[in-house]
């Protein structure tokens, strides 16, 4: 799909397309550093955990609220985690019932990984596109997410 019409009059590809697909290939090539470097199976509906996941651990339901997926969405993804070495249940304690979802050593490391992978290709896009650009384009973005509700 090109970015620019090539005939007069034909219609660019809607910006939040192009975000998309930019999103889509920044975390195409997070994941596939991730497992170069180790981290098998990492998929992208696993985000709804590590982005979300508070460094004690957090409780499904939150995770839950915080991603915007259903429990039982979430339960799932908590389950494929586990099965790869990725987060642990633990009892709360502060609540014996209830169950927190924490990081592993290994999810930990993923987690700290993906923030390296993500701060290199930032600082690649400032290389290549220079560094006001890149400024400039995250406070766009911060300027968008915060006027959402508008």
């Amino acid at each position: 799909m090109t970015t620019r019409p090539e005939k007069p009059g034909e219609r660019q590809v809607p910006l939040p397309t192009l975000l998309a697909q930019a999103k889509d290939l920044t975390i195409e090539q997070l994941h596939r550093q991730l497992h170069d470097e180790g981290f098998e199976g990492v998929r992208f509906r696993h985000g709804s955990v590590f982005r979300f996941i508070d460094p004690e651990g957090s409780r499904l339901t939150v995770l839950a609220e915080r991603s915007g997926f259903s429990k039982q969405s979430i339960a799932e993804v908590v389950d494929e985690l586990e099965r790869f070495g990725y987060v642990e249940r633990t009892a709360d304690p502060r609540d014996r019932r209830a169950k927190l979802i924490r990081l592993t050593e290994r999810g930990q490391a993923g987690q700290l990984a993906a923030a390296r992978i993500l701060g290199d290709m930032e600082r690649m896009w400032a290389r290549q596109f220079g560094q006001d650009g890149i400024d400039m384009l995250r406070r766009m973005l911060e300027e968008i997410i915060t006027r959402r509700d508008e």
